[in-house]
């Protein structure tokens, strides 16, 4: 088991707590203390999973609560250390959930989410490792496809499958697998002929030509919504009842090729073992980041009202978070060392207003620090995704080459810094709002622009905004 576990976390394994700030680095300017925090939660994950099974369900993750201005990192930080870690991660706003009793989703729908996204992680990473044996395959197909064998069908006895009739009528397609199929012997000519195709389809002179593929008829789902926010699929109630049923489709090779990898990736990995995997990660590498959790928490001079439904929440939140069952439709899912991050802005209320027993489950505090005209210049150039970087590559995509010299830079940085400061703090989201109005008429332009060489400089910023940024009229420009 604690050799399953280590491969779950292989991602960061070997990894050290500076290693993983280094890689948060690239994306997300400052905030150190809450990277060192995160950092050390991962690597403790890492550490727990090469101790003995006993010492190991000793051992919970101790949970995270990050409090600061909004903008300023906090849901990219969990974001990256999912990526990171390539672990089962999802985001809930609090806001959205409701206490027992009252319409809206319940708390537990957020350990069924986690565990779909652990399905979908772990499914992902089997099928990755069959995609050799399944291209190979597929190749195969789409040259049956292109030069037809002697297999001649013979007629499909009548299905005995009640579904079948009930689903698809008397004229119901046939199951594939109880199909029989009379083989003769291929000629030397067709074989002759399959490689010939067999050596194009490798040199890739034949990734136009259109081919007829059998795929997977997909039944539309009509879902049907219950109470407490879930939906049960009327087209996967009877599961592996129904046959699988085929249909005709006609397309270029090189599409017919993605198709069909998928599907003979999909036949070739055991799903039995992929659900049995995916709930091991969900409740050891599953990562919950709670948003706004500043909403739910009784300011001190409110104690009626709609307080009712936010203190209810926070005790619907508490057993999920120090640890229970919670049942799914792949199995029952133990939350007791499932990593939770909680965030929230705390402009209203203190993290003193949660309840005692729910701030208990959050013992490390992190406070993220308001970002100032500096942080403004290293988030416009540093990170990896920055942000002058994805309008240079939006633009290059018209032949327009961009340039910002560095008293524009530093021009947009204090803007954003004296917007945050007069209105309010909205942290990086501001950047955007300055970077889409700064490029609008550029980009309303194009293509039909004659200089493709275009020069941003301080004088322009100052012109675009000369009317807009004046701290008497300030709001006229603000989110």
């Amino acid at each position: 088991m604690a050799n399953e576990l280590t491969t779950a976390a292989a991602t960061i394994q070997g990894m050290t707590p500076k290693q993983i700030v280094a890689e948060l680095d690239k994306y997300i300017i400052g905030q150190d203390t809450a990277k060192r925090s995160v950092a050390v939660a991962l690597r403790n994950r890492y550490r727990r999973n090469l101790l003995s099974e006993k010492m190991r369900e000793e051992i919970t993750p101790k949970n995270i609560l990050m409090m600061g201005p909004t903008g300023v990192g906090k849901t990219e930080i969990a974001r990256r250390l999912a990526k990171l870690m390539d672990a089962p991660f999802i985001k809930v706003e609090a806001t959205k959930f409701t206490e027992v009793g009252y319409v809206g989703r319940d708390v537990e729908s957020i350990i069924r989410d986690l565990m779909e996204a652990s399905m979908r992680v772990t499914k992902q990473k089997r099928m990755n490792e069959k995609y050799g044996v399944a291209e190979d395959i597929a190749n195969e197909k789409i040259i049956e496809a292109i030069i037809p064998g002697s297999k001649k069908r013979s007629a499909a006895p009548a299905s005995n499958n009640p579904f079948q009739f009930i689903m698809g009528g008397a004229q119901a397609t046939y199951n594939r697998s109880s199909e029989k199929i009379e083989e003769k012997p291929e000629d030397s000519q067709t074989e002759l002929a399959r490689d010939q195709v067999r050596q194009q389809l490798k040199a890739g002179l034949l990734e136009d030509q259109y081919v007829e593929i059998d795929v997977v008829d997909q039944p539309k789902e009509n879902n049907l919504d219950v109470s407490q926010g879930g939906s049960i699929s009327l087209g996967s109630i009877f599961g592996d009842a129904m046959p699988k049923r085929y249909k005709k489709k006609k397309m270029k090779v090189k599409d017919a090729r993605k198709v069909l990898i998928e599907q003979e990736a999909q036949n070739l990995i055991d799903m039995d073992q992929v659900t049995s995997e995916a709930l091991e990660n969900c409740e050891q590498n599953g990562i919950v980041f709670i948003d706004e959790i500043d909403k739910i928490a009784s300011g001190s001079g409110f104690k009626g009202g709609v307080d009712v439904s936010r203190e209810g929440v926070q005790r619907d939140i508490l057993p999920i978070v120090e640890g229970s069952v919670v049942n799914t439709k792949y199995g029952p899912v133990k939350t007791d060392h499932i990593l939770f991050i909680g965030a929230g802005a705390f402009h209203v209320s203190k993290p003193t207003d949660l309840i005692p027993e729910l701030q208990g489950r959050f013992p490390i505090r992190v406070e993220l620090e308001p970002l100032t005209k500096h942080d403004f210049v290293r988030i416009l150039t540093e990170p990896d995704n920055a942000l002058l970087k994805q309008h240079k590559a939006l633009l290059e995509t018209e032949g327009v080459d961009l340039k910002f010299t560095d008293d524009a830079v530093e021009e947009i940085a204090s803007m954003a810094a004296l917007m945050n400061e007069h209105t309010e703090n909205i942290g990086a989201r501001r950047l955007h709002t300055i970077m889409e109005k700064l490029l609008e008429d550029i980009s309303f332009q194009l293509p039909d622009v004659e200089d493709k060489n275009i020069v941003i400089d301080k004088e322009y910023v100052r012109g675009k905004f000369s009317e807009t940024i004046r701290a008497d009229d300030i709001d006229r420009f603000i989110l």
